[in-house]
């Protein structure tokens, strides 16, 4: 089959790319029996909405909220003001942690404060966490920033940018702490966040509809790509094409055109767990909660009944791997149901239903030499009409919005002939 457009991945990406040709000659394949990628949503037991790990949106464009209005307008979504605490040694502290060191015990906030004020800062950071040391000094570093982000990354952080979570890092200078204590103020990029009552499959159901259905090859997998001859061999069929727009994962795109992965492009896994209890939340105001406790095997809980405002609690719990190691879903459910229980989130509650997913890849870890490696590549894709988007096609760190804009944006530009 001949194709103008072949377009890998029908998640939020490959839709939103998609959805904006002014071309019916394409086809996007996907090998999975849904659309969505990681922005599936499934419904348990008639009651439980449950994504891939939690989902929000916060539109800070004009052009992403104009787009979606229709959809997540009125009594289809529902908009919330994040309240979100950190479990430190069982209490609960706002996030962010370098905001609100007063309200620690005593003296973990004075450990805090005097190394704060006495941190070394530099011109040039090595690493993300010689940069989090610089800035926040060793209490705030040693308490939550390096466990915390440990656990999420699963790697050292010395093995990251300086700038690895660049605009959703909660940056704050001594100024700004400082006067936090006295008057609270802990906003940032997503301070206020939309969520459908469907979940987050209503986005890309929306998207779905801007696309003609028979152009979606569900269940049909990439096999192997030719960059020079410009073809791809699927296990439905044999594609020519002009343009090759992939939002699958970088590595795996060099894998299937024949080439190694280096070394620099490295990557964390996430297993998920989606619980439903049988009884509601013991605090209803809380939207996540972040767990830097080394001793505890999960990073980070949300709580999907507080956000949709329902009743019976309702968790997604996300649980970092190395990419390479084996990913123990028993033991770590055990161990997930015992410290729900030790960190006050369960008690004599009973699950009524749950399931496991293995995000992989999750986050991406963003260093100096892949950014290097990734550009450069990108740059020489181009040259044979093969383009990268999406999180895991530009192998960085963005939003759903980012996504979304970045793969309309790309598909302009490729209609308009205005590529470089």
């Amino acid at each position: 089959m001949k194709v103008k457009y072949a377009i890998l991945g029908a998640g939020i990406s490959g839709l939103a790319f998609a959805g904006n040709l002014n071309s019916d000659n394409f086809v996007v394949l996907e090998k999975e029996s849904d659309a969505g990628g990681l922005c599936r949503t499934h419904k348990a037991c008639g009651e439980y909405i449950w994504d891939f790990a939690g989902h929000f949106f916060h539109f800070k464009n004009e052009e992403s909220r104009r787009y979606f209005e229709p959809v997540l307008q009125g009594s289809k979504c529902v908009r919330q003001i994040k309240n979100t605490k950190i479990n430190f040694r069982n209490s609960m502290i706002d996030y962010p942690f370098q905001k609100n060191i007063h309200q620690l015990k005593k003296e973990d906030f004075i450990d805090c404060l005097y190394d704060l004020f006495f941190k070394e800062e530099k011109e040039i950071y090595t690493s993300f966490k010689d940069m989090l040391f610089g800035k926040f000094g060793k209490g705030i570093c040693d308490r939550f920033l390096v466990p915390y982000n440990e656990k999420l990354y699963a790697c050292d952080l010395d093995e990251l940018d300086q700038d690895a979570m660049g605009r959703f890092f909660p940056y704050a200078d001594l100024t700004e702490i400082i006067q936090n204590m006295k008057n609270g103020n802990n906003v940032s990029y997503n301070d206020h966040f939309i969520y459908p009552v469907d979940g987050t499959y209503t986005v890309i159901d929306y998207l779905l509809r801007q696309v003609e259905k028979e152009k979606i090859h569900l269940n049909e997998e990439v096999l192997s790509i030719d960059p020079i001859g410009r073809r791809i061999v699927s296990t439905a069929d044999t594609y020519e094409y002009q343009y090759l727009v992939s939002s699958i994962p970088f590595p795996q795109l060099l894998e299937l055109m024949g080439e190694c992965v280096p070394e620099c492009l490295s990557w964390n896994k996430v297993l998920v767990f989606n619980i439903g209890f049988d009884r509601p939340s013991i605090d209803r105001s809380l939207h996540w909660v972040y767990y830097p406790d080394k001793d505890v095997n999960f990073y980070r809980v949300g709580f999907y009944n507080n956000i949709l405002r329902q009743n019976k609690l309702s968790v997604y719990v996300e649980i970092g791997y190395e990419h390479s190691q084996e990913v123990d879903v028993s033991g770590q459910y055990a161990q997930t149901l015992s410290n729900l229980e030790r960190c006050s989130v369960i008690d004599k509650h009973k699950v009524t239903a749950y399931e496991s997913i293995v995000i992989d890849p999750a986050y991406v870890h963003i260093s100096a030499e892949s950014m290097k490696y990734v550009g450069e590549k990108r740059k020489s894709l181009a040259q044979n009409n093969i383009y990268t988007t999406g999180r895991y096609g530009e192998w960085t760190y963005c939003s759903m919005e980012d996504c979304f804009l970045r793969a309309r944006e790309l598909s302009s530009r490729i209609g308009n002939g205005d590529i470089r």
